[in-house]
């Protein structure tokens, strides 16, 4: 009897099936790791052979000189050993049984594990001496990698790329576990699962939200709560790319009344191109960037500008300074 496994799992986490069969074995065979659980149990087991191929761990399960043996495999392996038995000893019998399994999210143990290793003593020389600002340029080089994968609707890249994505946010969560006041992975995993369940009582409490116009207001609103924001300029990062910030500040301050934030004249010449662009919205943008470009103007840095008047001017709209 194989009683296949999760190295993912705790051991002694397993299915009735499994203690029964190990239970019923007349001898029972498991890496040194699982002896506490399974005496806890009421099992007692000898080491399995480590380092052994298929083939010989099956020859040696198979010339044991006992009516029933089970033996603890990685679920990876299991039906390899199986066929292996099988060939071996033509007669025996050789079943498999599920002792654990994988839930989703599992594998991202691997990945932690592999990210503590190449910063641990012997690891890489490269990881070990990478701080969270060393790491910004390639955090910020994955999100937009990861942005074109989208935008190419290129499922593959996508793929690989959130995992880039994934990795930094691990390696930043393993310097941490170093410093004076240490935090880890698990404190960010913790973090964001309470934000997203006290963020979404429609679903986890007694809240109202039917729209998803709905759901994002009452996100904002409770995001300000927590925060103890008073503006709706609050929060915004002032990094971000200038078309995405003027987008973002635009959005966040559509509702507040009173903001006088371009010149009228201003206004009407760009609602007369939107007009004249027939869709080409894009291309209105480009055209504006190169006259820009031939006059010498910086455009992101005159969006910037732009952006901090309007931000000023709803902030005294608020009452703010």
């Amino acid at each position: 009897m194989l009683v296949a496994t999760s190295s993912r799992v705790a051991p002694g986490l397993l299915s009735g099936p499994a203690w029964a069969a190990l239970h019923a074995a007349d001898l029972v065979l498991a890496p040194p790791d699982w002896f506490p659980a399974l005496r806890a149990g009421g099992v007692q087991a000898q080491e399995r052979p480590e380092g052994t191929a298929y083939d010989g761990l099956a020859r040696m399960l198979v010339a044991v000189d006992v009516a029933e043996v089970t033996c603890l495999v990685d679920s990876a392996g299991a039906a390899e050993l199986a066929q292996a038995v099988v060939a071996e000893g033509p007669d025996v019998v050789c079943e498999t049984v599920a002792g654990s399994w994988d839930l989703p999210g599992a594998r991202l143990l691997d990945v932690v594990a592999v990210m503590d290793r190449l910063r641990s003593p012997g690891g890489c020389p490269w990881d070990a001496e990478q701080t969270h600002a060393s790491l910004v340029e390639y955090l910020v080089e994955e999100a937009y990698e990861t942005v074109e994968a989208i935008e190419t609707d290129d499922d593959v890249a996508l793929r690989e790329e959130l995992g880039d994505v994934l990795l930094q946010v691990l390696f930043h969560a393993r310097i941490a576990q170093e410093r004076e006041q240490p935090w880890g992975i698990d404190d960010v995993a913790d973090g964001i699962a309470a934000k997203l369940v006290r963020r979404h009582p429609h679903v986890f409490a007694d809240g109202q939200a039917r729209t998803p116009d709905e759901v994002e207001a009452s996100w904002a609103a409770l995001k300000a709560e927590e925060k103890g924001r008073e503006s709706v300029t609050d929060g915004i990062p002032a990094a971000l790319p200038a078309l995405v910030l003027a987008a973002k500040l635009l959005r966040r301050s559509a509702d507040v009344a009173d903001v006088d934030w371009v010149h009228p004249a201003v206004e009407a010449a760009a609602a007369r191109a939107f007009d004249a662009a027939g869709g080409q919205l894009g291309d209105l943008l480009l055209a504006l960037v190169q006259r820009m470009r031939a006059a010498g103007v910086d455009a992101e840095q005159e969006l910037r500008d732009a952006v901090r008047r309007h931000r000023a001017a709803i902030r005294a709209a608020e009452g703010l300074a």
